[in-house]
């Protein structure tokens, strides 16, 4: 297969979200004075936020809630959980959080390495994210990944969500790519894999995590160094 077009992911594919929300989040914890508040255990409040993060992440991508409920929402649930009801917090909290997390520059291993080969091979790279429009652009920026990517798509411009085809379609009228000759590499079973499968895409199964995949990618890599035996 002659692959022209690369369509990324990026969160916990190739900028370390999990890394970069702790960094964020301890420094907001200690900003806030959350442990004379009764937070007594940052690691459990991180894997508190961590959990409500990613189910309201799964409900706002099948459409149940709107951005800004997910936006503040997860940061009250975290605080509930301490028996914190201050929405005026959670609400200060989540805006401290999306302006400082983009700022963060933690990425997995071999990213600029395999983005320089996939280049240097003349691959066409383009992200496609459900993240939000400015908080994506100064990720990239600050992480110093824009100059890997042709085509930023994101689910606020497209005004879709991976894994909806729409958001696939907006993609190949922004890069004049076309399904049979692009693949999508991500982590996420339901948004990247399935996603591009719906989209016609050949896939790439980015398995940080080494779980066991219920969704069949073409292709399945545990490192992105994996990425130059099928590239």
């Amino acid at each position: 297969m002659a692959y022209k077009h690369l369509f990324f992911d990026l969160d916990h594919t190739l900028w370390d979200f999990e890394a970069n929300a702790k960094e964020t989040l301890s420094e907001l914890y200690t900003e806030y004075n959350l442990k004379e508040k009764g937070v007594h255990d940052f690691d459990v409040f991180f894997s508190q936020y961590s959990m409500h993060n990613e189910r309201l992440w799964d409900r706002y991508t099948k459409g149940f809630i709107k951005q800004e409920e997910l936006r503040w929402k997860r940061m009250w649930l975290a605080l509930l959980d301490f028996k914190i009801g201050d929405e005026d917090l959670s609400k200060k909290m989540s805006a401290g959080f999306l302006e400082l997390l983009p700022t963060k520059k933690n990425l997995f291993p071999y990213t600029f390495e395999i983005l320089n080969y996939l280049q240097n091979k003349a691959y066409k790279l383009h992200l496609v994210t459900n993240g939000f429009e400015k908080v994506q652009h100064n990720k990239l920026k600050n992480s110093n990944l824009s100059v890997y990517f042709l085509e930023i798509i994101t689910s606020e411009a497209s005004n879709s969500l991976k894994p909806n085809k729409e958001i696939f379609d907006y993609a190949f009228q922004k890069t004049g790519a076309n399904p049979e000759e692009s693949i999508m590499i991500g982590d996420n079973l339901e948004a990247d894999i399935q996603g591009g499968i719906n989209a016609g895409m050949d896939t790439v199964f980015v398995n940080h995590l080494h779980i066991q995949p219920h969704i069949q990618a073409t292709y399945e890599i545990k490192h992105l160094k994996e990425l130059e035996h099928i590239l």
